[in-house]
């Protein structure tokens, strides 16, 4: 169901899970892992996958296959030549989603062409991982400025904020600021949805710079934006005597003189501007911090320049939708990344309809929002047709007052129709996606966009966080003709997956997936990610970089522990009746690394669908017996016709008394192997206990 809904007669109400406790968060990973993939992207059935040692298949689901008298689930893989796959549940880990763009061959498999290719990125690679290395080189070597401590001041500032921060908010406030009091220059992204408070942790950033003497540039990609946050900007610092000014099109050529002159001398310490900013003619006086919003409308010349402030001069990064380049960058370690996914209080997810366009619909739509006392933006992305679609939509909703915007406008023009609207003059705002970005505008939660499907899904995600920005219900309309390109199906469906709030990164990663990789430091990469796929690229790359500094490729990983008990051990359908929910607990059961991560997993599972039936114990068991065995060193562990032998593991060390004791069994010890019998206990049980048994005799902590 798409939404709760309550029965007063029944006295039932119905909650969805995401209601009470939001999409599910990625689980943490280990220290200096970059997140799988699979924790942003559900697999689905026909989905490509990439499996390490087999290559590119098609996913075809889950199956229940009996092998030697015991029942297990498989995930299905099909590969060229009409091959399949069935990858057991405990080599889960060795699969993962293709992302990488369209037009992708399927591997044949057993074949010896998946080598090759991995072979050949992984040269390539370690080209790339060499500039990597020099462009790290550089900026760890580079004499940054360590800014002092957090000050009184700074602590007022804090405490002037009307809002109470979100825990993510603070994480990032707290994450700026070490990397700001750190000697090595900042270079850090923060991803947030839109209206999630990016711009608050701009604004301490910003303060913290200036009582340090340092000045600050502010490059927005819009004239609207640099508006937007030029009084917020104002607004927070100018009580401290942190002088703010702003450069746009909308300044006269006497204000642009003048506030050059006084940047160039020191007098201004927040210059807030679109890439202007980087032009020969803006000269600081004692640059500290420059901070970027919306990285991606910035264009290469204009990232280039970036490149150079890099060196020397912290830079933070904001972004609602970070691009598939800067997003790569920061999932691979390279680059220092903070993401805001919790709401503000009292945020509510936006509704969104796609579909043809409709006349009625348009217009109660419309009627609706203002008859509740709000504003609407209806976006038309052409110019030479913005004022007949205008009139035409006065014609739709006689008794409402429209007003239209787009970026040819004269600058005084435009900034006096942005003004009527948000001093409420005006109902409803037909206008270009000029409004992507910096309108906050709490009383417009109805967006409608004519032709979505022509627009790039991040810049529908920033249309559409547009509104929703108070605590009321907002609406989005997204319209696209019935023949609209596979593409652009794809996109406008991501919007319906994540109406969520804090759904922006997962909107960038489904953005990955569909445009294909892209490039990390150069299109010639972006070949090389094709080939392999996301994440197998990152991996390669992780291996590179390693190799260049002389450290292992991995952590050490210890050899596969086999486990073999005749059981059934499986997520029944009829405990887990979603193929997706169970693939994903599969994955998670296959990857856990310790028995507390286990043990939590058990209780969800408890927690969320009943007790556990047999099979799904089995499922668990099998995992825990593999940890304990990681735990003591024993390679194999095997049961057959009453009798569980352990290898790997010294008699003399094994402690058969303890072992009896525990199982109740008959203990047999030679050399690498502990062997019992005649016990009572169900397999699992035994093998469990023996290896406890086992960990206790070697000294170690029983978990």
């Amino acid at each position: 169901m798409e939404e709760g809904f309550s029965y007063p007669a029944g006295g039932v109400a119905v909650v969805r899970r995401e209601a009470l406790f939001g999409r599910r968060r990625a689980r943490p990973t280990r220290a200096g892992r970059a997140p799988s993939i699979g924790s942003f992207a559900d697999l689905k059935v026909g989905d490509l996958v990439v499996h390490q040692t087999q290559g590119i298949g098609r996913f075809e689901g889950l199956v229940s296959k009996e092998v030697l008298g015991t029942t297990r689930d498989y995930m299905q893989v099909s590969y060229r030549g009409e091959d399949t796959l069935f990858v057991p549940y405990e080599q889960m880990e060795l699969l993962h989603k293709y992302i990488g763009g369209e037009g992708t061959r399927l591997d044949k498999l057993g074949g010896t062409s998946w080598a090759a290719v991995t072979d050949r990125v992984r040269g390539r690679v370690k080209a790339l991982a060499g500039e990597l290395l020099r462009v790290q080189a550089a900026r760890a070597s580079a004499e940054g400025f360590a800014f002092p401590e957090d000050s009184e001041w700074e602590r007022e500032l804090e405490e002037s904020f009307p809002y109470q921060e979100t825990p993510d908010q603070d994480a990032a406030i707290a994450a700026v600021k070490a990397d700001m009091q750190s000697t090595r220059p900042m270079d850090r992204l923060v991803c947030g949805d839109v209206g999630f408070g990016k711009t608050e942790v701009a604004v301490r950033a910003a303060f913290k710079a200036a009582l340090a003497g340092k000045q600050i540039m502010m490059l927005a990609p819009t004239t609207i934006l640099v508006q937007q946050h030029f009084r917020t900007f104002k607004e927070r610092l100018g009580r401290f005597a942190v002088r703010v000014e702003s450069l746009s099109r909308f300044s006269t050529a006497a204000e642009r003189r003048r506030t050059l002159k006084d940047f160039a001398t020191g007098e201004v310490d927040v210059l807030i501007g679109t890439h202007a900013l980087l032009g020969a003619e803006v000269r600081p006086k004692d640059l500290g911090l420059v901070i970027v919003d919306e990285e991606q409308r910035f264009g290469v010349k204009h990232k280039e320049r970036l490149k150079e402030f890099k060196a020397s001069v912290d830079l933070l990064t904001l972004t609602a939708t970070p691009i598939p380049r800067t997003m790569q960058m920061g999932l691979a370690t390279l680059r220092d990344i903070s993401v805001i996914e919790t709401p503000p209080s009292g945020r509510r997810s936006i509704l969104t309809h796609v579909g043809p366009y409709e006349e009625d619909l348009v217009a109660r739509a419309i009627e609706k929002e203002i008859r509740r006392g709000g504003q609407v933006f209806f976006v038309h992305n052409r110019i030479d047709t913005i004022d007949e679609v205008a009139e035409m939509l006065q014609a739709f909703v006689p008794g409402a007052r429209f007003v239209t915007a787009h970026g040819r406008m004269p600058e005084r023009a435009l900034e006096n129709v942005m003004r009527r609207f948000l001093d409420r003059e005006a109902d409803a705002l037909v206008t270009t996606t000029i409004v992507e970005s910096g309108l906050d505008v709490a009383t417009a939660n109805t967006l409608i966009v004519d032709r979505a499907d022509a627009m790039g899904l991040a810049q529908l995600y920033q249309l559409r966080g547009r509104i929703g920005r108070s605590t009321e219900q907002a609406y989005a309309y997204l319209f696209a003709p019935l023949g609209a390109t596979p593409e652009s199906q794809k996109r406008l469906e991501a919007l319906m997956d994540f109406t969520e709030l804090g759904s922006g990164f997962a909107i960038a990663m489904r953005d990955l997936e569909i445009r294909g990789a892209g490039n990390l430091l150069g299109s010639e990469q972006s070949g090389q990610i094709a080939a392999v796929g996301f994440e197998m690229y990152l991996r390669l790359l992780e291996e590179a970089v390693a190799l260049a500094k002389g450290q292992p490729a991995r952590e050490e990983q210890p050899p596969p522990v086999i486990v073999e008990l005749a059981l059934d051990a499986y997520l029944p359908v009829e405990y887990v009746r979603d193929e997706i929910e169970r693939v994903d607990l599969y994955r998670r059961a296959s990857g856990v690394h310790t028995l507390a991560e286990l043990d939590d997993l058990a209780e969800e599972l408890q927690e969320r669908f009943g007790e556990l039936p047999e099979p799904a114990l089995n499922l668990l068991g099998l995992s825990r017996i593999k940890l304990l065995a990681r735990e003591v060193g024993a390679t194999a562990v095997n049961y057959r016709s009453g009798t569980l032998s352990i290898t790997g593991v010294t008699a003399s060390v094994a402690a058969p008394a303890l072992i009896r004791k525990a199982t109740g069994g008959a203990v047999v010890g030679r050399e690498g192997r502990v062997t019992v019998n005649g016990s009572s206990l169900r397999p699992v049980e035994l093998a469990e206990k023996t290896l406890r048994a086992v960990q206790q005799a070697v000294g170690q902590p029983v978990a």
